[in-house]
């Protein structure tokens, strides 16, 4: 049995190394389709590339798969301040925050900065009411994962306009969650509540947010912040669903996957084209060799990730009512970077069974198998008893792009990409031929 593994092994890594095309993918998706926002009409064309792209992979039967989404449109955005001593309002470098609502007519108020959750929750309304709340809190970089420092930043961008509401704050500014050394704002999802005032909410890059910090520490800073935000009614959009059917057990179902939608800026390459294109060369290279695998395969194209997470949803209750055993759901969102490891989400048992697998992942220098984590889209499953894994490439560089203007192709490395499919194909292969 270990030497069929070994040559099995070699030979789809030799494949996906050689022949991979993961780039040629992700640069049709990026260039040909753009950035691709939930309901938007270029997530619409993204469902049909995706669509194309399985079958060309060889796929045994590709379905479009509904999901109700979310729609939000960012609309005209601006940000401008006036310094201390000056009488001239300057432009900055803004994103409004997802799913947030615009302010119709621009909302001009003093800027007052905070810089963590604790200095604000301490101020009384009356000194909130009628500002603009800067929360100049920085991404730490001291922390062992940047993924464990978003984890720490993200109710920033979450939560920020909903409190500063409730003290009667007129709009919020963050620092964003990034760990660029530049002037690009970063969005993501914030959080609205039906019942408390929507105010406006931005996010700022890093060399925006010192000079900020400076000219607020130095007098008053005045602000016009204008947004345009709309959450439109849920409209009908599709996951993407691809599959080769099982051999042995063809009722047992393995998952890979990525999401395709993305923010509206950029070009959603490592956030999250890169896990698409992964999980459909895993297919590919599975029939590139000739394998008939022992369990169906089944790639997921996820729709609704970033502002909503109803994809994941969709699908985990399509499982279910079809009855549907998953043995393991493997999503790739954390960039297209170097692969390092493997995290694990499941009974210990099962770990065990995969870290037994370690030293075949060996020749791609991704043997750190032990983090607890899955992913967003594959996180319903779990509730079905699913095992859950996710790629950990190097996260050094991703929230440098994450959300931004900057995720785009050429930010991508080709070999990089590949190799991460590589480690992906191999566990998808260990997992179907010997079970968990």
């Amino acid at each position: 049995m270990a030497q069929t593994d070994s040559l099995l092994l070699s030979k789809l890594r030799e494949e996906i190394l050689n022949n991979s095309t993961c780039y040629e993918n992700l640069g049709s998706l990026t260039k040909t389709v753009g950035n691709r926002i939930t309901g938007s009409r270029t997530s619409i064309r993204a469902i049909q590339w995706g669509m194309h792209a399985l079958k060309m992979a060889g796929a045994d039967a590709v379905i479009a798969q509904q999901v109700w989404v979310t729609h939000w449109m960012r609309g005209a955005e601006s940000l401008k301040v006036k310094l201390p001593g000056s009488k001239v309002y300057v432009p900055m470098n803004m994103l409004s925050l997802g799913n947030s609502i615009g302010s119709g007519t621009a909302v001009e108020a003093p800027i007052l900065m905070v810089q963590n959750m604790d200095e604000f929750n301490a101020l009384s309304p009356d000194k909130v009411a009628g500002h603009i709340v800067f929360f100049n809190y920085r991404f730490r970089k001291d922390m062992s994962s940047s993924f464990e420092a978003y984890g720490d930043a993200i109710k920033y961008r979450a939560l920020t306009p909903t409190v500063v509401a409730q003290k009667g704050g007129a709009g919020v500014i963050i620092r964003s969650l990034s760990t660029g050394d530049d002037d690009q704002p970063h969005t993501g999802m914030t959080r609205m509540v039906d019942s408390i005032r929507k105010i406006p909410a931005a996010a700022i890059g890093n060399k925006g947010a010192d000079r900020l910090e400076v000219a607020c520490r130095k007098g008053e800073v005045m602000a016009q912040l204008t947004t345009s935000g709309k959450l439109e009614d849920s409209v009908m959009s599709y996951n993407v669903v691809g599959e080769i059917k099982g051999s042995q057990y063809p009722d047992e179902y393995i998952v890979v996957g990525g999401h395709l939608d993305s923010w509206d800026v950029g070009e959603g390459a490592h956030d999250d084209g890169a896990g698409c294109v992964q999980s459909i060369e895993v297919l590919r290279a599975i029939k590139a060799i000739g394998l008939k695998p022992a369990r169906t395969i089944r790639v997921v194209l996820f729709m609704n990730e970033e502002n909503g997470a109803r994809g994941g949803v969709a699908y985990a209750d399509s499982a279910r009512v079809h009855h549907e055993k998953h043995i393991l759901a493997l999503e790739s969102d954390a960039g297209g970077f170097s692969p390092r490891g493997i995290g694990l989400e499941m009974p210990a048992d099962k770990k065990a069974i995969i870290n037994s697998w370690v030293h075949w992942f060996e020749p791609l220098h991704a043997t750190d198998f032990s983090r607890e984590e899955g992913g967003t889209d594959i996180g319903p499953l779990a509730k079905l008893g699913t095992p859950l894994a996710g790629l950990n490439p190097d996260p050094t560089h991703y929230f440098d792009y994450h959300h931004s203007a900057r995720d785009v192709f050429e930010n991508v490395d080709k070999k990089d990409l590949a190799m991460g499919a590589a480690v992906m194909a191999s566990l998808v292969l260990l997992v179907s031929e010997h079970g968990l």
